[in-house]
């Protein structure tokens, strides 16, 4: 265990980094938060959407089409008697600080997911590109099951969230398209590659499996893995989203979303723990499989084995647990803590995107199985 786990362990994250969530009001709150760290609501201009041309990938874009009209998950995310025995079984052993970390985590993923729901569709109905409103109606059909089966299992804590008041309520975020498709790319792969290594993990040790919904996650994952072949195709067909100052985005792009992830997940130790996981142990794990699989169609890699990137995002979990205590600890010392450790995450955040990174070379064949 790293310096920046046992530190995590000896901090309270259930009353440092959140409120406590005893009601589906509290759950709505929560997932109504717009931070730094937690997933958003975006918007685009549906008019580049319309402009978009696949024909330079044509031939790997109609095999995919074919597949999600296939829907090979069609009846997967039905709630089965063993599922329903498993909850009565399994929840009255959670402990309280595991039983919150648990729901958190069930929150921010049901918001993830219903936050691609809404986006898809919405582009669907501004946009009359056939190819595009074709992806995009059926991507939006994926995450709707996604975030509804997420929101039943909220519902056995009596915690469920109304969609509909979460779509009129959350505030939107505006993204340009190019980086709707480096971020949404780079969330529905790392989204697969949390998803599968914790499936892994719990085929191997089932006694670990405190909750149903994990064997639901090998075949919902490669929903996600599908949704990022579309945007990879997107922009292969578009070579100028990954050339010249492109570059420097997508760097940025995959920088945030890792550190993120980084900081999010060091807020749940208790969560992995009880899947015999360590929270950096798996960060990197996830970060080693999206990166493998980020080759298909990013120009470049972090370099996530360098020393001074792993310092470089202790750091960054460091400067917010620090910054959380100045927002508890509130009054002017407070507020200007806050802002100091603000500063101090931006120039930690440089000094990390100034790290040397690892150049890759396309593949001719844009197409990726799940494999891992």
């Amino acid at each position: 265990m790293n310096a920046a786990i046992a530190n995590d362990r000896n901090t309270d994250h259930v009353d440092l980094l959140m409120s406590r969530v005893e009601s589906s009001a509290d759950a709505t709150a929560r997932a109504l938060v717009n931070t730094v760290l937690s997933p958003r609501f975006y918007t685009t201009d549906f008019a580049a959407f319309d402009r978009l041309d696949i024909e330079p990938v044509r031939a790997e874009w109609d095999v995919m089409m074919a597949e999600y009209e296939g829907d090979n998950n069609h009846d997967h995310f039905q709630r089965d008697a063993q599922f329903a025995e498993e909850v009565k079984q399994l929840m009255p052993q959670l402990s309280p600080e595991l039983r919150q970390e648990f729901i958190d985590f069930l929150i921010s993923s049901l918001t993830s997911e219903f936050s691609g729901c809404i986006l898809y569709n919405e582009i669907r109905k501004n946009i009359k590109n056939p190819d595009i409103r074709q992806l995009m109606t059926y991507m939006a059909r994926d995450e709707s099951r996604h975030a509804g089966f997420i929101n039943q299992s909220l519902k056995d804590f009596n915690l469920g969230i109304d969609l509909g008041g979460l779509k009129r309520s959350k505030s939107y975020t505006f993204f340009k398209p190019k980086y709707i498709f480096y971020a949404t790319y780079l969330s529905e792969k790392i989204g697969y590659a949390r998803y599968i290594t914790i499936f892994r993990q719990l085929e191997k040790h089932p006694d670990k499996r405190f909750h149903p919904i994990f064997r639901w996650f090998e075949r919902w994952c490669n929903d996600e893995f599908r949704h990022g072949e579309s945007f990879a195709l997107i922009m292969r067909a578009d070579p100028k989203l990954l050339s010249g100052v492109n570059r420097l985005w997508i760097r940025f792009f995959i920088l945030a979303v890792y550190a993120t992830m980084y900081v999010r997940d060091h807020s749940r130790p208790l969560l992995h723990e009880a899947m015999g996981l360590h929270s950096t142990d798996y960060d990197y794990e996830v970060f080693r499989i999206t990166s493998q699989i980020c080759r298909q169609v990013f120009p470049v890699e972090l370099d996530i084995d360098h020393p001074s990137f792993r310092r470089g995002m202790d750091k960054l979990l460091q400067i917010s647990l620090a910054h959380q205590r100045a927002k508890v600890r509130g009054g002017p010392v407070g507020l200007l803590l806050q802002g100091v450790h603000a500063l101090r995450a931006v120039w930690t955040f440089g000094t990390l995107f100034m790290l040397p990174v690892k150049s890759n070379e396309l593949p001719q064949q844009t197409r990726m199985a799940p494999v891992w």
